[in-house]
């Protein structure tokens, strides 16, 4: 877990004040813990994101949150057809062609 500052020391560019403003915006959503707000791995990765998009991409901040839903929409998609790839995996062989020959249509 990684706390405001030692975030805000890892990323260059980030602005303390620019990441209270993505927090209030719900952008990123850290924990509370011992009275302290923290990062975990997931939400660190979304701010360096963030600061992508919005440092070197020039993305209005207006923006943001489509992009931000549209991307967590394709990741949600991607664990689902993950999983579902999974599931097919672990079937017969002959289910397993089934479902290729049906994908084909």
């Amino acid at each position: 877990m990684t706390g405001i500052e030692e975030l805000v020391g890892r990323i260059e560019a980030l602005q303390r004040r620019d990441l209270e403003a993505w927090i209030a915006e719900e952008l990123v959503a850290p924990r509370e813990e011992a009275g302290a707000l923290v990062f975990s791995e997931m939400e660190c990765a979304r701010v360096r994101l963030i600061c992508t998009l919005r440092y070197e991409l020039d993305i209005e901040a207006g923006a943001l949150p489509v992009i931000l839903s549209l991307l967590d929409q394709l990741y949600d998609t991607r664990q689902q057809l993950m999983a579902l790839t999974a599931a097919v995996a672990k079937q017969d062989e002959a289910v397993r062609e089934a479902v290729l020959r049906g994908m084909g249509e």
